[in-house]
């Protein structure tokens, strides 16, 4: 799935970007933090505009913390009865009610970017705990837009500055970010490719084919 959103994210960009966070913010398995590096990448590369990327990126966040908050709010019973289950998920629903409860607005802000895995259960969590919508909104606000800065952030940065990258990826930013990285590095050398080829066709040479 990574591999077929990537191939049209230059396509959709921004759209599919506001799509893609969205459904993460909702506990789906959608490679978010990956395709905002990588958006980011097609940014600086200029096949799609970074302000757009940017902000799809946020406003699909945004949506999808509120559409996960009024779910825990309005499902309180069945986010209870998910917790009493067995599994993966139920068990990231009973870590984020724990975190939550101990962290308050400080939870919403950090599950955003810190530990992202946690985000989505965060919002069914705080929905079911009766937090505050201003405070909900002010922490998911603030954690997105810290989130997205980010990853789009590291990106736009990543064509010409991978060595920088790689210190936060061995402590901790996470595997998304190394697979992204190596994505990346892939483009660089599509598109150093494709600018050699347009060169050596410029001044009538034969331009050498990819193995």
């Amino acid at each position: 799935m990574t591999e077929t959103l990537l191939t049209i994210l230059p396509d959709y960009g921004a759209y599919l970007l506001l799509l893609v966070t969205l459904l993460s913010c909702l506990a789906m398995p959608i490679p978010a933090s990956v395709m905002m590096i990588a958006a980011g990448g097609f940014a600086m590369a200029g096949d799609l505009t970074l302000w757009h990327v940017a902000l799809g990126a946020l406003v699909g966040a945004i949506l999808g913390d509120q559409l996960g908050f009024h779910i825990g709010r309005l499902g309180t019973g069945h986010v209870e009865r998910m917790e009493a289950k067995g599994g993966k998920q139920a068990y990231a629903l009973r870590k984020a009610t724990a975190f939550t409860r101990q962290r308050g607005i400080w939870a919403v802000f950090f599950s955003r970017w810190l530990v992202s895995p946690l985000g989505p259960y965060v919002n069914f969590t705080a929905g079911a705990a009766k937090m505050g919508w201003i405070a909900f909104t002010l922490g998911s606000i603030a954690g997105e837009a810290t989130w997205v800065a980010i990853y789009v952030g590291m990106g736009a940065g990543a064509m010409d500055q991978v060595a920088y990258l790689w210190p936060l990826v061995r402590d901790g930013i996470g595997f998304n970010a190394a697979v992204a990285v190596a994505v990346l590095l892939g483009l660089r050398l599509w598109h150093l490719h494709r600018a050699h080829q347009k060169q050596a066709a410029s001044k009538g040479e034969t331009p050498v084919k990819a193995q």
